[in-house]
């Protein structure tokens, strides 16, 4: 079906036999919130979905739509593609996990090191967040320094240090040449003293940042193309600004990207020109199982190596278990150049759309993004860092009603906005009917 502005979903979501809202109000009674990942939760309750096909869900009341979140970007090659569908098959039915390594982890870690210029060597694990985190153990461990630095406004998961100032206001985030730490609750005090905070774009201040602190600064994390804070793009000379400082420093510099891999065939920040020093990989590299990884030089890796001076321990009962590395390799040997070609083709597309059409309707805003990901900004001022946006998630509550039109619209995406990714199932009618949605979305919202 493809979706019509005109053709607005049935009441059923909001009707009193709504599946979503009994499922939900179980829920709530055995999950603190009624979910268990608050990227879900939608108010007053989130749609349940019953299956997938392609770039199309269904959920729990019989209603289909396009799926522009992919899991939150997770998913390359859009729901139960056939091949990866019939290779986990198999796989299941041989067995979904063992006390011993798989050809599939070899062949997976082969993709990627033959893939990445600048990875020699990797590791799997089951998250983002754990890829985070192993990537920072390894640079505390490798250099002998305690301390990192990470950019105000980004998320990298919720381990502990990497979630330091990911969310902070205009009424904490203190002096912008040394922004305040903003811990998260449940996090000990002492970690902030172990947090550098940067500001992106801010070429100044991250080289006196890095210089003041070299002597106890293991590494620096940065995504390229980072969701937190609004997928601003790098000013030109930014990122060799940080890959200058970071290694005249002898700190090591993290590229995030877990979300972020899917913008190139070869990396996101291989797409920059540049090699960080440890790269934390998740979502598409699973093919829609939970995974991750971090991967970098054989050097740096090292410190993994238990024939050798093993300095990070690393254990994990899934780990590479081989029904995500079937998924992930059957996905990523889909996923060639020109596969990759003809999704960011499409993603130049949503992005150049979507902005004439703002401009059209007399709609202030701006779009940012990169590859097959896009994020629009209802903002007309200059877009620099985390604290010049306006009208992001965090702050305007109207995307949650933005985000009830889209789906009435027959679109799925999010209440953090006109945030999204594409599919390689999506051709241009589904740039259309985003883009269509949206526009009368916004119109809707504001009144018009």
């Amino acid at each position: 079906m493809s979706p019509k502005a005109e053709c607005l979903p049935s009441a059923a979501y909001a009707g009193a036999a709504s599946r979503s809202r009994t499922l939900y109000e179980r829920a709530c009674k055995v999950m603190p919130g009624g979910n268990t990942r608050h990227s879900i939760a939608l108010h007053p309750y989130p749609v349940y979905a019953a299956s997938g096909a392609g770039c199309r869900v269904t959920d729990v009341e019989g209603e289909e739509r396009v799926d522009f979140l992919n899991n939150f970007t997770s998913l390359i090659l859009g729901h139960a593609h056939p091949e990866v569908t019939r290779a986990v098959q198999q796989r299941v039915a041989s067995g979904t996990a063992f006390t011993m390594p798989t050809e599939t982890d070899v062949a997976l870690a082969e993709l990627l090191c033959e893939r990445v210029p600048y990875v020699e060597q990797i590791r799997f694990c089951n998250s983002g967040s754990e890829a985070v985190m192993l990537a920072i153990k390894a640079a505390r461990a490798f250099t002998g320094k305690h301390k990192i630095a990470k950019f105000e406004g980004a998320y990298h998961g919720i381990y502990d240090y990497a979630e330091v100032s990911e969310g902070p206001t205009a009424g904490n985030w203190g002096d912008p040449a040394d922004p305040e730490r903003i811990l998260e609750p449940g996090s000990p005090p002492s970690q902030a003293d172990d947090v550098v905070l940067l500001r992106w774009n801010h070429f100044d201040q991250c080289r006196a940042q890095i210089e003041r602190h070299r002597d106890h600064l293991a590494a620096v994390i940065a995504d390229p193309v980072c969701a937190g804070i609004g997928m601003i793009a790098p000013r030109p000379g930014f990122l060799e600004m940080l890959r200058e400082a970071t290694a005249r420093a002898g700190v090591l510099l993290i590229s995030d990207e877990v979300l972020s891999f899917r913008v190139a065939y070869d990396g996101a920040l291989t797409a920059f020109g540049i090699a960080p020093d440890l790269v934390s990989l998740g979502k598409i590299i699973g093919g829609g199982f939970p995974t991750g990884a971090v991967a970098g030089s054989r050097r740096v890796m090292s410190v993994f190596d238990h024939t050798g001076e093993c300095r990070v321990h690393h254990g994990g009962t899934f780990n590479a278990n081989p029904v995500t590395t079937t998924a992930g390799l059957e996905t990523m040997r889909r996923m060639t150049r020109e596969a990759y070609d003809g999704l960011n083709a499409l993603g130049d597309r949503i992005r150049e759309r979507l902005a004439r059409m703002l401009a059209d309707s007399g709609i202030g805003g701006q779009v940012c993004g990169r590859g097959s990901l896009f994020l629009a900004h209802l903002n007309t001022e200059p877009l620099v860092d985390y604290r010049s946006l306006r009208g992001y998630s965090r702050t305007q509550p109207a995307y949650l009603d933005l985000c009830h039109e889209m789906l009435r619209r027959g679109i799925m995406t999010s209440p953090r906005g006109l945030f999204g990714c594409l599919s390689t199932p999506m051709t241009e009618a589904e740039i259309d009917a985003f883009v269509g949605a949206a526009r009368e979305s916004l119109l809707a919202v504001r009144g018009h």
